[in-house]
């Protein structure tokens, strides 16, 4: 199979990192900051890279098709003040970057989400514009364009409170992306550009890692071992359970779900010289969160049932 990429030197592998990221490490570095949300095929991303080289470009995309073929263009462009990032935009936002970080931040086409029934899941939401304010540099700001009026609207309304003042007006087809490329061929030629500039701080201090407890079991019964879904803000379901009877060591694969978070990972119960350890699989990329505590709680409240 031929690959979509031809190097994986922009991409960041996140989750094994320290997280906040260090930025000025991460590029060998120090210099402005600016981040893309969703960007596709990679095109203005690299544009943008090629036309200041003098800054930092970071990518952010939850699709791995995306991130290929932006990968690819980074390395037929030879540019190395790209880093390209494989985790949904919130995530990112909440873990990934520090309070005043980021000098300007941008999104071309978002997905509007049209349907009524569907608004809950826009990106752009109130609560989501305080975390990006709370990352923006005094006068940071943020950079919105969109095919469709209704957005804009929806917009104004999500603006109050947000320490960000809105501006916005009609503006030609310029930045040659996919989805522009597609509206005009259906005949549409004026868009809608926004602009969000920071006026005033809130202080929303980045999402840290907690310090997980395993356990440990004197005796382990995997014939009569079934943990239970968990359901609520944090959601836990329990997939595969495989246990090998000669090396005595189960593990089993959770699901877990909280906040804006997915996190799909195995849980081991490995034999010990004084019984059994429950804990996260070795050389699993997670994250820990409460959510993964609250799993690790679940497999051992299963393990100790009479």
């Amino acid at each position: 199979m031929k690959a979509r990429y031809i190097s994986l030197q922009s991409l960041l592998p996140w989750p094994q990192g320290r997280r906040p990221i260090d930025w000025k490490n991460c590029f060998e570095r120090k210099a402005s900051l600016e981040v893309e949300i969703g960007f596709g095929n990679g095109e203005h991303l690299v544009r943008l890279a090629q036309k200041c080289p003098n800054r930092n470009f970071v990518g952010i995309e939850a699709s791995w098709e995306s991130v290929q073929r932006a990968l690819r263009r980074t390395a037929q462009a030879r540019i190395f003040n790209v880093r390209l990032i494989l985790v949904d935009a919130r995530t990112a936002f909440d873990r990934l970057f520090k309070e005043k970080s980021i000098d300007r931040i941008y999104a071309l086409y978002p997905c509007p989400w049209p349907k009524k029934r569907h608004v809950k899941h826009r990106l752009f939401s109130n609560a989501f514009l305080k975390v990006l304010n709370s990352r923006l540099v005094k006068n940071g700001e943020i950079q919105i364009v969109t095919d469709q009026k209704p957005y804009v609207e929806w917009l104004k309304e999500q603006i109050q409170k947000t320490g960000l003042q809105m501006k916005w007006g009609s503006a030609p087809a310029r930045f040659d992306t996919k989805y522009e490329r597609k509206w005009q061929t259906q005949g549409q030629q004026d868009f809608f550009e926004i602009i969000l500039r920071k006026e005033k701080h809130i202080p929303i201090p980045t999402k840290e890692d907690i310090s997980l407890k395993t356990y440990r079991l004197k005796k382990f019964n995997s014939e009569r071992f079934q943990p239970k879904e968990v359901r609520g803000k944090i959601t836990i379901q329990f997939k595969e359970f495989l246990y090998d009877p000669q090396r005595k060591k189960g593990m089993i694969r959770a699901v877990v779900v909280e906040e804006n978070l997915l996190q799909n990972l195995w849980i081991e119960i490995a034999p010990e010289a004084k019984g059994w350890r429950i804990r996260p699989a070795s050389g699993c990329s997670m994250i820990p969160t409460l959510g993964v505590q609250r799993a690790l709680d679940a497999i051992y409240q299963a393990a100790t049932v009479p």
